[in-house]
Order: structure tokens, then C-alpha cells, then sequence
């Protein structure tokens, strides 16, 4: 666990968010500090990937409030600001999302060439420094195809950082690997937390947001049930609903 910094960098206040009828979020709270480390965990259909979209501006908010660094993230409307807002907060997704006919390197460079349009010898320079940071030098010539799902998801994470986020949201990242893949990005991960940067995950790895976390979210049905250190959570749980959860996943 990394020493946070108490000053806030996402500050979230009773968010409500619906799709139609269907309410998803039901007055969610919380903060974040810089360098702080949270994980969101709970049943499916619970909000959690719905709540990190909403932090990234991705789905806008029904009512409440989303403060990220500087940018209050609720009043932003058009794209130009979304995408200056995306240059302080990155997502990684379940799904890679890779350019299959781009190679890593190429996947890397394209947000800051083509979406902040940065010069392209100081993106490459960035991109391969990334590549080694996740641990994916020799392969930053190969395509997404000749590449396995934890590589993959691993240029995924290095194509986020490429942006230069102040905080990285990571929705579920190895829900689609293998066993033995999920390791190499949990250690990524681990790395970026140790180094300072802000995260917050959804997952269901719990071993791993015991080991991680500085704060574990537990929501369910739109609501954060529980929240507290790891250790608290997890051994402690004071709310019936959360200790029926964690029974049937620890």
C-alpha cells in the first residue's frame, strides 16, 4: 500500500445515475486522495463500472457531483473538454480495445499524436520507455494478434499512461485472462501504485485489493454498502449484506 497524500484528487458526491427507468447509481460518495489506492468491489450489476465511466465523463450523471483534479467533471459538455479531462484521468477496460492492424508501439503513441497532437519523436521516445515499464520491450513491433491477453492488456495500460493521467481507473482489467496471465498485470498495477499514481479498480480479485487497496469500496444495488481499510473490510465486516458477499468469494 502506497502513502497517500490527504488532499483530495476525486471527489464524488451523491452521484445518481439512471439509464431509463433503471436507477444505477443511488447516491453514491466518496473520495480519492492524490496517490491513494481504492478498490470498488461487489456483485455484478452493482454500479461499479458505471461509477468509473462517470469519473472519466464517459456517461454523464443524473444528479450530484464528480470533481477530478481541476475539472468538475459534471458541467463538462463538449468534446474538446472531455478529451482535456481524459489527460488527467485514463481508463483501462476489460475488453483491450487494441488497433489490431497497428502495432504495440504504434497503439501506444496514437491518443497523444492524434488526440493532444505532441510531437511524434517525443511520443515514441514516451511509448517505448512505457513498453519497458510494462515489461513488454521485445514486443513492441508485433501486433495485437501475435500477442497474448495479458500482453495485450499490458499495452493497454502502457497506451493509458501514455496520456500522462494524475489518476487511472482500471474496470475489471483481467476478468478476461487466463489464470496464469492475470498475474503480469496485477504486478503492473502494483508497480504504478507503488510509484504514487492514483487508482481506483473494480475487481474481483480480492487477495489482490487486500494487498493493494488503502480503501475497499463494497457497493450493491447502487449504493456503497461498506467501505473501509482491506484488513477492516474483509475481516471485519459490520454490514450483513457485505459479510454474505465476501462468504461466498473469500
Amino acid at each position: 500500500m502506497t502513502q497517500a497524500t490527504t488532499e483530495p484528487i476525486v471527489i464524488i458526491r451523491d452521484v445518481h445515475q439512471s439509464f431509463g427507468n433503471v436507477e444505477v447509481l443511488k447516491g453514491v460518495s466518496l473520495e480519492v486522495p492524490k496517490g491513494g489506492v481504492i478498490c470498488i468491489i461487489g456483485p455484478s450489476g452493482s454500479g461499479k463500472s458505471t461509477l468509473l465511466r462517470c469519473i472519466n465523463g464517459l456517461v454523464p450523471i443524473s444528479r450530484g457531483s464528480i470533481r477530478v483534479a481541476n475539472f468538475d467533471v459534471h458541467s463538462l459538455r463538449t468534446d474538446q473538454e472531455k478529451i482535456a479531462l481524459r489527460k488527467e484521468v485514463s481508463m483501462v477496460f476489460q475488453q483491450y480495445n487494441l488497433f489490431p492492424h497497428k502495432t504495440a508501439l504504434e497503439n501506444v503513441m496514437m491518443a497523444p499524436v492524434h488526440v493532444l497532437k505532441e510531437g511524434k519523436d517525443e511520443v515514441h521516445t514516451r511509448a517505448v520507455a512505457l513498453l519497458k515499464k510494462v515489461g513488454l520491450s521485445a514486443k513492441q513491433d508485433a501486433y495485437p494478434g501475435e500477442l497474448s491477453g495479458g500482453q495485450q492488456q499490458r499495452v493497454a495500460i502502457a497506451r493509458s499512461l501514455a496520456m500522462r493521467p494524475e489518476v487511472m481507473l482500471f474496470d475489471e482489467v483481467t476478468a478476461a485472462l487466463d489464470p496464469e496471465t492475470v498475474k503480469e498485470v496485477l504486478n503492473t498495477i502494483q508497480e504504478l501504485a507503488q510509484e504514487g499514481m492514483t487508482c481506483i479498480l473494480v475487481t474481483h480479485e480480492m487477495r489482490f485489493a487486500r494487498e493493494i487497496a488503502d480503501e475497499v469500496y463494497f457497493t450493491d444495488g447502487g449504493v456503497i454498502v461498506e467501505s473501509g481499510p482491506p484488513a477492516e473490510l474483509f475481516d471485519r465486516a459490520t454490514k450483513e449484506r457485505t459479510r454474505a458477499f465476501l462468504s461466498q468469494i473469500l
